[in-house]
């Protein structure tokens, strides 16, 4: 077992701009904002897609499956790399949203079936692999006592984007057919990502608390699990994401079959999924400044055990749209809501060098954990049905709360939000 990487010594550094460090963290919130409309751009269309090419439900898991595949492979091949580490983080950003903003082009502009589209949204998988850990590491650069609220608020944002075709979609006009609206959201979302890009490679800077470039070391992908509190920390993480994107892919749905059996229309459906996924932002924000106060293991916790209790619940009202969604918006608040401060507890338990590694290797594993339950809940909503297809996702938050009261006892656990736990 190679050994331990020894952090290097504190460096004083310099009083920053408030108004510089919040300019920037309002504009890289944005750019991810924009950036991550691409992630769940085709998902969104899935309705549109299936009246139009057929596809069976394997391939309509696999619209958003092969995104979550194409990220792991990105991710993997950074963290093994150290590339978040040692390439300028907002130059990688800005790259990889132009080579996503072009695959999801490519998808409307060229695609006539399935097959290039998928391909296409793997390749957009791979991109934003250089988009999500870089923009976390960006924050980091800037936040020390308040990396809560700042990897709060840059989650939050990608909580927007990832909304945001769900309400592209329900607002776009869909004139004589479906194809139209489909590829119009495609190329509106591309069209916010190459946006995105700019404001990224422009107007971004580095805080003054960015480490130095990092010297390369593929073993350091591998303190994930090799270390006891950043273990548990991922374990968290892994935990929430179990449930996260399996609810935001499939919640929407959800919500079109309820709304549907009770005569209500398609519009008002998506734009409660919209409703039900940006909500999380909120959650996201209020989040990261109580956890920056109280302590991040108490509020991952709560997060987890709301969250969780939700996917338990949701089934008693699928014949009540109203209550169904006003449930369904608590259950958005809360799903996301922890999912920063897994990231800020992981940055604060491991070596400043290579926080981009770090960060990189945590999201290569939860999304590739991600890929099953949204390949699970079509299958299983064949057994239960829609309303109590979402109990399975409860198993995540259990064990993601399980793993964080386990990591609040260790005495490393002070290192995180100014010795809060």
């Amino acid at each position: 077992m190679p050994p331990e990487v020894t952090p290097p010594p504190e460096v004083v550094q310099p009083a920053i701009s408030l108004v510089g460090k919040w300019r920037n963290l309002w504009l890289l919130a944005v750019a991810e904002l924009m950036a991550m409309s691409l992630w769940l751009s085709a998902t969104s269309v899935i309705p549109q897609l299936t009246e139009q090419w057929n596809l069976s439900d394997s391939q309509q898991s696999w619209m958003t499956m092969t995104v979550q595949l194409g990220f792991v492979v990105g991710a993997l091949f950074s963290a093994v790399l150290n590339l978040a580490d040692r390439i300028s983080a907002r130059y990688l950003f800005a790259v990889s949203a132009v080579i996503g903003a072009t695959a999801n082009a490519l998808i409307a502009l060229a695609a006539d079936g399935p097959g290039l589209a998928l391909a296409c949204r793997f390749v957009t998988g791979i991109a934003m692999a250089g988009v999500y850990p870089p923009a976390m590491k960006l924050v980091v650069s800037w936040c020390r006592t308040d990396r809560g609220l700042g990897i709060g608020l840059l989650i939050g944002a990608i909580t927007l984007g990832t909304a945001t075709p769900h309400l592209i979609n329900a607002l776009y006009d869909h004139g004589d057919g479906a194809a139209p609206a489909w590829r119009g959201v495609l190329l509106v979302t591309s069209g916010l990502a190459l946006a995105a890009a700019l404001i990224a490679a422009l107007a971004i800077r580095n805080g003054p608390y960015a480490a130095p470039v990092a010297p390369f070391n593929w073993r350091f992908a591998g303190r994930a699990f090799r270390h006891a509190p950043t273990r548990l920390a991922n374990f968290g993480y892994l935990g929430h994401m179990w449930e996260l994107y399996a609810m935001w892919v499939w919640v929407p749905a959800l919500l079109i079959v309820s709304y549907d059996a009770a005569g209500l229309s398609l519009q008002s459906a998506q734009l409660a999924g919209f409703a039900v996924i940006g909500t999380g932002a909120i959650g996201c924000i209020i989040a990261g400044v109580l956890a920056d106060r109280i302590g991040r293991t108490i509020v991952t916790s709560w997060s987890l055990a709301v969250s969780g209790g939700c996917a338990l619940l949701c089934g008693f009202f699928f014949h009540q749209p109203a209550l169904l969604t006003a449930l369904c918006l608590v259950w958005g608040f809360a799903v996301v809501a922890d999912s920063a401060q897994f990231s800020a507890a992981v940055t604060e338990l491991t070596d400043p060098r290579y926080v981009g590694t770090a960060l990189t290797m945590q999201t290569c594993l939860g999304f590739l954990l991600t890929v099953v339950t949204i390949r699970l809940v079509l299958p299983l909503q064949e057994l239960l049905g829609w309303a109590w297809v979402f109990t399975v996702l409860a198993i995540g938050p259990a064990f993601g709360l399980f793993s964080m009261l386990r990591l609040r006892r260790l005495p490393e656990a002070t290192r995180m939000a100014s010795g809060r736990r």
